[in-house]
């Protein structure tokens, strides 16, 4: 396979232009050696949600802007923050909340891309049960797992007057959702829904998002360091990462991307995959808002403003936090893969 080999631009390297910068050479081999290592740790288990990051392995974009990447796949027994605090990985998935919590918690990390422009959290209910919008749900029993307890159900009930005595503990089982025509329950765009349909049941589903919740998900996490010390390997990982995501929500000769999907991940199947990549396009999961001016992995400062607004309102975070730290935009909103 043909890759591209990194060199200092000359001109750039003599001040001409700026500061110098690497840049590909086509039709030149790249070896082991030459390859710059980084290793990124995924939030769950390998699915179409990955995708891009499969993509840009399989289709040898990390080795064309000179990374070998080591790419992980997370599990119920792993939390990607803290092999990042610990130094055990280099870059992490994650989403909005981890970079405030950065903030928060004076830790030295930072958000640097959005893969997801929505979060894919939604709330699920029955075709033709009369709820037909969030506001239908207000005083109805809604299951809901720890973690959207303290993170969207607060938007929720700040937005939509929900109240805590709706809540039913929500224990990744169907099975009281399918027994229940009226029952309301939280979800995953591509998951909850999918295995409701492979049940026999019609969900109909609202994506939390479309009602004001702009939490970024899907993010990539770096610490400071890091960018400090290799501002240029965190540039060419992100827009190898955009590349990748670019091809793959486009179903663009994605087939060996699938493949090693579903080696590191054996319970996930090609229909899965299917289903989540056309719920994610249909939905504008990756591609939507900023990301169809600015790119894939789109941020902007109002839109954080906004998202944190939102939740220090909703008493998640305190009034008055230097949320611009959660993050940077330097590394993306260059139009990479549009």
């Amino acid at each position: 396979m043909t890759m591209m080999k990194w060199r200092i631009d000359r001109r750039r390297a003599l001040g001409l232009i700026g500061g110098a910068a690497l840049v590909p050479v086509p039709n030149a081999r790249v070896n082991a050696q030459m390859l710059d290592k980084v290793s990124f740790q995924t939030n769950w288990r390998a699915q179409a949600e990955h995708g891009g990051y499969y993509q840009a392995v399989a289709a040898g974009i990390y080795r064309r802007y000179g990374i070998d990447c080591d790419l992980r796949m997370g599990g119920p027994q792993q939390n990607p923050g803290q092999l990042l605090l610990a130094g055990r990985v280099d870059m992490i998935m994650s989403g909005g909340f981890s970079a405030l919590n950065y903030v928060r918690e004076g830790l030295p990390f930072l958000c640097i891309a959005a893969i997801m422009q929505k979060d894919p959290q939604v709330l699920m209910t029955h075709e033709g049960n009369g709820i037909n919008s969030f506001e239908d749900m207000r005083g109805r029993p809604i299951l809901v797992g720890a973690v959207g307890r303290v993170t969207y159900w607060p938007f929720l009930r700040a937005k939509f007057g929900f109240t805590d005595d709706q809540i039913r503990p929500y224990t990744f089982n169907l099975a009281p959702f399918l027994q229940d025509r009226m029952a309301i329950q939280q979800g995953f765009l591509s998951s909850e829904p999918y295995a409701a349909k492979q049940a026999g049941a019609q969900p109909k589903v609202f994506l939390i998002a479309d009602a004001g919740f702009e939490n970024y998900q899907t993010t990539i996490d770096v610490s400071r360091r890091m960018i400090s010390e290799k501002r240029d390997l965190v540039q060419r990982f992100v827009n190898a990462t955009i590349e990748g995501w670019s091809q793959y929500i486009r179903r663009q000769d994605i087939e060996a991307a699938n493949r090693l999907i579903m080696r590191d991940n054996p319970e996930m199947t090609q229909d899965k995959i299917d289903y989540a990549i056309d719920a994610m396009n249909r939905h504008g999961i990756v591609i939507s808002g900023d990301a169809e001016r600015l790119g894939i992995g789109a941020m902007t400062d109002e839109r954080w403003e906004r998202f944190y607004t939102t939740v220090a309102n909703a008493g998640i975070y305190p009034q008055g936090m230097a949320f611009r730290n959660a993050y940077t935009l330097e590394f993306v909103n260059k139009r990479v893969g549009l």
